[in-house]
């Protein structure tokens, strides 16, 4: 997520760290942020290949989008492209979400490869890389920036230098997902739900996440919004609607002979609505309509939107979610000496 737009979804991901010095790769992971995932790697020969092998080269393009199955006529001027939004909160299943590898933080100087050498092997485009320099070394990291070879370079010994680290590595973070989400965000910003791509509303969701401790969201349709959760998998949905919207479920809602009681509160503007019975919209599947009401906050940006948080669907099986905390206690466990003190 950056200033002006909300990311389609983000999760925490994982920051490998390689260093020749296996003693200040141990000292070094005593200090980072206790939130960060992350592998060591004191051999870059080692680090490279698995990093390379871990490399999966499918775009979002491919992941998201294909030529539309029932389309008679396929010509190569014409194609009818399938964008399947329900497959983004999907990734929230995806049990190895956190072992992704967004950054990269690299020694310059190791006797196997010297640290460029390292980020030129690198297959992944997107991965984000930082050197860690002496001072004599400098000069090659700023010329390695301006060639676009690395990201950041930090001088290991200066002062404060592990603060600016952590600092850098959540904002290349999400850096690595705006880059890797960008033609995906782009096709959103032609349809709905528009409140991604409005910059107000993104200051809003960026506040709320922060307030509620949310680390991972990911956009859902029927009815829009996004599914949020905690670093325990708490779970929670905020509904987003415009007043369009909000129009468009009380015509659905008269349509099915809905009681006036009900069609009376979807006019009000005061409750938002998330039929999750019968795919968002009221049907006789909700025949006890109170309990799918929820009370609106109302947020002017580039167009007015009813929000809420409500509990998420039980439809959406989120009990067998994967939480970051337990991805956290788990690598934990990996690393503990499995031998006990003499």
């Amino acid at each position: 997520m950056n200033s002006r737009s909300i990311s389609p979804f983000y999760f925490p991901t994982t920051c490998a760290f390689v260093d020749d010095s296996s003693d200040f790769l141990t000292n070094l992971s005593l200090q980072l942020d206790a939130q960060l995932s992350y592998k060591l790697f004191d051999s870059p020969i080692d680090a490279l290949v698995t990093l390379n092998t871990q490399y999966r080269d499918l775009t979002l393009t491919q992941k998201y989008f294909s030529r539309y199955r029932y389309v008679e006529d396929f010509s190569l001027s014409n194609h009818v492209i399938d964008f399947d939004l329900n497959k983004i909160h999907r990734e929230v299943y995806d049990e190895h979400r956190f072992e992704e590898v967004s950054v990269a933080v690299i020694d310059y100087v190791m006797p196997e490869i010297d640290g460029l050498e390292f980020c030129r092997q690198l297959k992944n485009p997107l991965l984000r890389k930082v050197l860690l320099t002496g001072k004599a070394d400098e000069k090659f990291a700023v010329q390695a920036f301006n060639d676009g070879i690395i990201d950041r370079f930090i001088r290991k010994h200066d002062a404060g230098a592990l603060t600016k680290l952590n600092q850098i590595i959540f904002e290349l973070q999400r850096e690595y997902f705006y880059t890797a989400q960008k033609a995906l965000s782009d096709t959103l910003m032609v349809g709905t739900p528009r409140f991604l791509h409005d910059r107000r509303f993104a200051a809003l969701f960026k506040s709320l996440c922060e307030q509620k401790r949310i680390i991972e969201f990911y956009l859902c349709a029927n009815p829009d919004g996004m599914l949020l959760l905690n670093a325990d998998g708490l779970a929670s949905l905020l509904v987003v609607y415009s007043e369009k919207d909000m129009q468009a479920q009380y015509e659905i809602a008269f349509d099915q002979a809905a009681p006036q009681k009900l069609l009376d509160e979807l006019k009000s503007g005061k409750v938002v609505p998330y039929f999750w019975p019968c795919d968002g919209h009221y049907g006789p599947e909700a025949a006890d309509w109170q309990a799918y009401l929820h009370p609106a906050q109302q947020f002017e940006g580039a167009e007015w939107y009813y929000y809420a948080l409500v509990p998420p669907s039980p439809r959406l099986g989120l009990h067998t979610v994967l939480s970051y905390n337990a991805f956290l206690h788990h690598q934990d466990s990996l690393t503990e000496d499995p031998e006990p003190p003499g």
